[in-house]
C-alpha cells in the first residue's frame, strides 16, 4: 500500500473511532497482558517464557498510529519459564540480575506506518542497566467496548534482540558443539490497553 492509502485508512479509521476514544492515554490492563519470549536450548529445542508483571501506558491521538507514545515497565522477577530452578537462574547475576535491575524498560521514540493498523514502534529497551535502540512490529486491533461500557483495544507486538547486547552472556559450551543457550532471543508481546479515566477539569 502506497504511503497516501495508509494515511487514507488512518483517517477512515480514525473517522470511526467514538469521539472519547480520541487524543487520550490507554493504561495496560496487566491482568490480559503478556511479555513472552523464546530462546534456544542445548541447540535442539526451544525454550519459552514470560514475565506475569507489566505495567505502562500508551498515547495516542485517536487519527494516526504515526502519534503512538509507549512507556512500560516489565517486572524482572516475575519471569516463568515453569520450571523452578531455571527461574531462579534467571533471576540471578548470570541472566537478569533481578536484584540489582529489577525492571525492563521500553520508551519509545517515534511510530512509523507499515500499513492499516500496523505501525513499527522505534524505542529504547534497558535491560540490566544496558539501553539499546529496538524496533516492535505492531499490529493493533479495532477499538471495543467492553461489558461495563468502558473502552478497550489490543496489540500485538514483536522483535528480536541478541541478549549479548544487554550484558546476559552466560553460557557453556556443549562437548558435541555448540551452547547451552542461544544468543537470539524472540519477543512477543500481547496488550490489552483501556482507555484511562479521563483528568477532572481544573477550577
Amino acid at each position: 500500500m502506497t504511503r497516501i492509502g495508509v494515511m487514507t485508512a488512518s483517517a477512515v479509521l480514525a473517522a470511526s473511532l467514538p469521539a472519547a476514544a480520541q487524543g487520550t492515554t490507554w493504561q495496560i490492563d496487566a491482568a490480559h497482558s503478556q511479555a513472552t519470549f523464546q530462546v534456544r536450548h542445548l541447540m535442539v529445542t526451544n525454550v519459552r517464557g514470560d514475565f506475569g508483571k507489566m505495567s505502562g501506558k500508551i498515547d495516542w491521538d485517536g487519527k494516526s498510529f504515526a502519534t503512538v507514545k509507549a512507556d512500560a515497565t516489565i517486572d524482572v522477577a516475575s519471569v516463568n519459564t515453569r520450571e523452578q530452578k531455571r527461574d531462579d537462574h534467571l533471576r540471578s547475576p548470570d541472566f537478569f540480575d533481578a536484584a540489582t535491575h529489577p525492571s525492563i524498560t521500553f520508551k519509545s521514540k517515534r511510530a512509523e506506518l507499515a500499513g492499516p493498523k500496523k505501525f513499527k514502534l522505534v524505542g529504547d529497551l534497558t535491560m540490566r542497566g544496558v539501553t539499546k535502540e529496538v524496533t516492535l512490529d505492531v499490529e493493533a486491533t479495532d477499538i471495543v467496548k467492553d461489558p461495563r461500557g468502558g473502552l478497550r483495544i489490543g496489540a500485538q507486538a514483536t522483535t528480536t534482540i541478541n541478549r549479548q547486547d544487554f550484558g546476559v552472556k552466560w553460557n557453556r559450551t556443549l562437548d558435541t558443539g555448540g551452547v547451552v543457550v542461544g544468543d537470539e532471543v524472540k519477543i512477543m508481546i500481547d496488550l490489552a490497553l483501556v482507555q484511562a479515566a479521563a483528568a477532572a477539569p481544573s477550577e
